[in-house]
């Protein structure tokens, strides 16, 4: 039974503070790992207004649920067509009936069956999120699944070992034993630390080549300056020597036309 606004009234009045029940992260390596993937993906789309990315929160979406305290919360999840405002949690009941159009579940010991199994029914026939991912960032297994006719489909590799995302438009692959992004061109997808450190390296390049140009630059008018000093040295010599010759010609009473 989906678990509506009027129905959730009688046991919390303002679902829009509902709380997020999600236990922390397994171990450090998640947590980077998970913050890694919401970085990356918020700062590729930092133009874009009409998307949320949850971590680690948990989605509500019926009573039965809220009775059993079986509280479902993705490792990160998709949602497009709504608005990026700060949420506690997601309440399917308070966002239009959305559900995750994306979910990436980071494997670990305490996780590894429900996310396997139980998770994965869930998000196929309660959610139809049209696309779900799991990753393992101890083991490294990585698998992709897509809803095609209510069930998951695996989502086949390609030569890079890479995984096409719709919902994302990128593909999902391992680097550096991390799960990350990359556009179709095959680019990674940079972290907001990455693209300054990228857009750092490219203007100390800028800066090294503009000091090459001012280098070469102030050689030229040194040796230009050289040049005319040098030129100026013979036209002095020759001057000097054309004022010996008229003395000496004077001297022999033959006064020069020149």
């Amino acid at each position: 039974m989906v678990f509506t606004a009027a129905e959730f009234a009688d046991i919390m009045p303002d679902a829009t503070q509902i709380e997020s029940c999600e236990p922390e992260m397994e171990s450090s390596l998640h947590y980077t790992q998970l913050m890694l993937l919401v970085a990356c993906l918020e700062w590729l789309w930092r133009d874009r207004n009409d998307f949320f990315v949850g971590a680690n929160l948990t989605v509500y979406f019926s009573r039965q649920q809220l009775k059993n305290r079986d509280f479902r919360g993705p490792d990160l999840f998709l949602v497009q067509g709504c608005d990026r405002n700060p949420r506690k949690s997601w309440v399917v009941w308070e966002e239009d009936g959305k559900y995750p159009d994306l979910i990436i579940e980071l494997l670990s010991d305490s996780t590894d069956r429900t996310d396997r199994n139980l998770k994965k029914t869930l998000y196929q026939d309660r959610f139809s999120t049209h696309e779900y991912f799991y990753f393992s960032p101890h083991t490294l297994e990585f698998e992709g699944f897509r809803l095609i006719n209510k069930c998951y489909e695996p989502i086949a590799l390609n030569d890079k070992q890479q995984r096409w995302s719709e919902e994302l438009d990128l593909f999902l692959g391992i680097q550096d034993f991390k799960l990350r992004y990359f556009h179709p061109n095959g680019e990674l997808v940079l972290s907001p630390q990455e693209d300054a450190d990228r857009l750092a390296r490219s203007l100390q390049q800028t800066q090294r080549n503009l000091d090459q140009v001012q280098e070469w630059s102030q050689s030229q008018v040194q040796q230009a300056q050289a040049r005319e000093t040098q030129a100026q040295a013979r036209e002095a010599q020759a001057q000097l020597q054309a004022d010996r010759l008229r003395e000496q010609l004077q001297a022999l009473g033959i006064t020069p036309d020149l």
